[in-house]
């Protein structure tokens, strides 16, 4: 696992001093030891976590490098959020999940890992994007949470103007940009671009699709919990 993560640091040059390798390491084993009690993901093996979780999550970094503020949306045992603020992202990021029992396993991560300027908040997206955190970050994310023009309702009310949501997906999502216009228009949003990438060293497919904010979200969204999800705009 040390030497995925170094042969990828080196190829993304990304600082790779021994502090972050450790906690690194230290979050493989911590996830894999709450998983048994909390089913936290159905990855568990350790090339799997350093692909599909730590690599997948570092593959934001440089769009978000520089950003003072990250809401990570929907963010389950901390992807991307913490492995961004690992590898050196110097910014606010607030972890937001609905499941109490992963923001618990968060909590300990946070303290155990000695992260800083980050923290662990119990609550659906709604709830979030029509109350104190509505429009305030630079940037949003959000991993394979729901489709595409139900994420947005999620993610882009966060978003404070000219920030941008970047949503990480399967290869499929082409499919689902398409489908996502007339929600991204109504939200807000613009569509920036899409990058369709292979993880370093793997044959795993992702799509990043990058929305920038240009004007505020209207009052009406997002609408109840739930409602998203039920009727997509």
């Amino acid at each position: 696992m040390r030497d995925v993560l170094l042969k990828y640091f080196n190829e993304n040059n990304i600082p790779a001093d021994d502090d972050a390798i450790r906690r690194f390491l230290l979050y493989k084993d911590l996830l894999i030891e709450w998983n048994a009690k909390f089913n936290l993901t159905a990855i568990t093996d350790e090339e799997g976590i350093t692909i599909k979780h730590f690599i997948d999550s570092l593959s934001i970094r440089e769009a978000v490098m520089g950003r003072k503020s990250l809401a990570d949306v929907g963010t389950g045992a901390g992807f991307p959020g913490l492995p961004l603020k690992i590898s050196g992202f110097k910014g606010e990021v607030i972890l937001m999940d609905s499941l109490k029992k992963r923001v618990k396993f968060l909590e300990m991560l946070i303290t155990e890992l000695g992260i800083k300027n980050c923290s662990a908040v119990h609550i659906r997206a709604e709830d979030a994007g029509r109350g104190e955190f509505r429009e305030v970050f630079e940037v949003v994310t959000a991993r394979a949470v729901a489709n595409l023009p139900v994420l947005c309702e999620y993610c882009l009310p966060l978003v404070k103007k000219n920030g941008v949501f970047i949503a990480m997906k399967g290869p499929e999502a082409v499919f689902e940009v398409k489908a996502s216009a007339h929600a991204i228009e109504k939200l807000g949003g613009r569509l920036v671009k899409t990058e369709n990438l292979i993880l370093s060293g793997t044959d795993f497919e992702r799509t990043l699709i990058y929305i920038g904010k240009i004007k505020k979200t209207p009052g009406i969204y997002p609408r109840q919990a739930g409602t998203p999800r039920k009727r997509p705009l």
